[in-house]
């Protein structure tokens, strides 16, 4: 069975296009593929996610991939998804055989509902054309909006990154809870186990996380669920090493095959990363 780091990242300060990465953060500084390879043990294949909302950013991690020597198996970029000539752009990166999706940076987007004004349809409608997947980089505010999309454009395979990221270190349960089981039951998204350990506190215990990982492949189910790192965001955190054996410790009262699934095979599959699942 394949492992898969479904969610990491890389990044060269200089270009000057990461709003979020700020010198105050440890973090701030270059990260590439090299650093990251040491981390991955048994993983054999990633997908490599846009950080910075410019497609300078996506040209950089497709130059990544090409250079990864088979390790970097797709990359969800980004283009701008509001543009007038956003749809021939999709169908245009569509043509780089490593892009898999598109990430539009909901999160940082003030207008909540962003993702269904009229001016993007026309884009995410060639996502579907053209088979590439869309990640959702989302709070919980957001989850009303993406119901409503997924019920626009059925044929769109989403994939919810970081859980929404719930508030953890609060202990926030509820609207995320509920609005979560709803999209898992309505639709046929996906969602990504990551990112849980920076919503966390410093402090983070195995048992501050159960339950939202317990909640998640409950309502998913496990091949619709897929693990990733959030590397180098997850160095904020306590690092690669400890989100991962944490994610193993939490996983371990599932059987061999939906464990298989969450590590590896729903990634593979949802990406059409062609290879063994």
């Amino acid at each position: 069975m394949i492992q898969v780091d479904a969610h990491h990242h890389v990044w060269h300060v200089a270009r000057g296009d990461y709003g979020w990465l700020t010198p105050d953060l440890a973090i701030y500084r270059d990260y590439a593929l090299a650093e990251l390879r040491p981390l991955l043990g048994d993983i054999s294949a990633t997908i490599l996610v846009q950080a910075a909302p410019t497609e300078a950013e996506t040209a950089f991690l497709l130059r990544v991939a090409h250079d990864s020597q088979g390790l970097v198996r797709g990359v969800v970029g980004w283009t701008d998804l509001s543009a007038p000539r956003a749809a021939a752009r999709v169908a245009a990166l569509a043509r780089e055989r490593r892009l898999v999706g598109l990430r539009p940076m909901l999160q940082d987007i003030a207008d909540t509902h962003w993702i269904l004004l009229p001016e993007v349809q026309p884009a995410l409608r060639a996502m579907m054309e053209f088979g590439l997947r869309f990640d959702a980089l989302v709070q919980p505010r957001h989850l009303t909006s993406l119901l409503t999309l997924a019920m626009l454009h059925p044929r769109l395979r989403i994939v919810i990154d970081h859980i929404a990221k719930p508030a953890i270190a609060q202990g926030t349960w509820q609207p995320w809870a509920d609005a979560v089981a709803l999209l898992a039951e309505e639709t046929t998204m996906t969602c990504k186990l990551s990112g849980l350990v920076t919503e966390a506190a410093a402090a983070w215990q195995d048992d501050d996380l159960r339950r939202y990982v317990d909640h998640v492949v409950q309502c998913f189910g496990p091949t619709r669920v897929m693990w990733g790192s959030d590397w180098p965001v997850v160095d904020l955190a306590g690092g690669y090493a400890r989100w991962r054996a944490a994610s193993l410790r939490l996983l371990a009262g599932l059987d061999a095959a939906a464990r298989d699934a969450i590590l590896g095979g729903t990634a593979a599959a949802f990406y059409g990363l062609g290879v063994a699942a």
